[in-house]
């Protein structure tokens, strides 16, 4: 290893000219003296040759496209698999890295040999306001992983060996359905192999959007869920983190209209823990006392998902 390790960038990119430039420009920024690259990805999109323009020394822009399972999860793999660089990082293309984040990583996963990983904290940015969210911990263990997801442990905050990606813990999986959560099943699969570095400060600019939430993706949701259930045996170790899912699951059949479903899921989540909120909001919802989308407005505004 150099003295400044290189650093690959992978941007995935869908439809999203303006934000793009923002990423890749504050990628460019960073403070870091070791060489960076910044691999753009288009999904199912024309690739942008002209990005490539954004070079500079020490500082090169490539643009491909994705050649392997369309989506996030394959987009992240297509850029993994093409960068050069000691390190990878990922960076979604609506999210902003902040000043000193790259260096600060760095400088953090080269003190710990073991390690693997490193995230930090993020500013969540919705509906005009922003909210810091930032763990108080330096290390990231499985356990922890299953008890609670971590929002704060967001894909734009990754900084990763290249060596655990290609011969270790792997790439993103590409089978999860839909790719939803597939950024928890990678964190899980890399907290199995060593703990996790995280950093105390807001590293990064996460925007999040308003969407609507129709019927399909929350059937989605709720397969991907169960599936991460079945994958991970070692949830049975965690009954609050069961039980996290399971109020998940429970959710999105209240949020799809399947009421039946959610009082089921919900019964499961509070066996395993009565103090389970997922639950009571799916109940809540599939009852008609409360309606989704307000749910969900209203934990964004805090920085919060369901």
């Amino acid at each position: 290893m150099t003295g400044h390790p290189s650093v690959s960038t992978v941007v995935p990119t869908r439809d999203r000219p303006e934000l793009l430039r923002v990423a890749v420009r504050a990628i460019l920024d960073q403070d870091y003296p070791g060489p960076v690259e910044v691999v753009v990805v288009h999904d199912q999109s024309e690739p942008d040759q002209s990005l490539t323009r954004l070079s500079r020394r020490d500082r090169q822009v490539r643009v491909i496209p994705n050649e392997r399972t369309p989506g996030l999860a394959g987009a992240r793999n297509s850029g993994t698999l093409a960068a050069v660089g000691e390190f990878v990082a990922f960076c979604d293309d609506d999210d902003e890295w902040l000043p000193g984040k790259l260096r600060a990583q760095i400088e953090a996963l080269t003190a710990a040999p073991g390690a693997e990983l490193v995230s930090c904290g993020i500013r969540v940015s919705y509906d005009g306001k922003t909210v810091d969210r930032v763990l108080t911990r330096d290390s990231v263990t499985l356990a922890d992983l299953l008890r609670n997801r971590m929002t704060e442990l967001h894909p734009s905050t990754f900084l990763i060996r290249a060596a655990a990606l290609r011969t270790g813990f792997g790439l993103v999986d590409e089978e999860i359905p839909g790719s939803y959560a597939e950024d928890y099943d990678f964190l899980l699969r890399a907290a199995r192999s060593a703990p996790l570095v995280n950093l105390c400060t807001p590293y990064v600019l996460v925007r999040w959007h308003r969407r609507s939430y129709f019927a399909q993706r929350w059937d989605t949701i709720s397969e991907a869920l169960q599936w991460l259930l079945e994958r991970y045996p070692e949830f049975g170790t965690q009954p609050a983190g069961a039980a996290r899912v399971s109020g998940q699951i429970a959710f999105a059949h209240a949020a799809s209209g399947d009421g039946r479903a959610a009082m089921r899921w919900a019964r499961h989540a509070l066996r395993r823990n009565p103090r389970e909120p997922r639950a009571y909001l799916a109940l809540a919802v599939a009852g008609r006392v409360l309606r989704a989308d307000t749910v969900l407005r209203t934990l964004h505004r805090r920085g919060r998902g369901i």
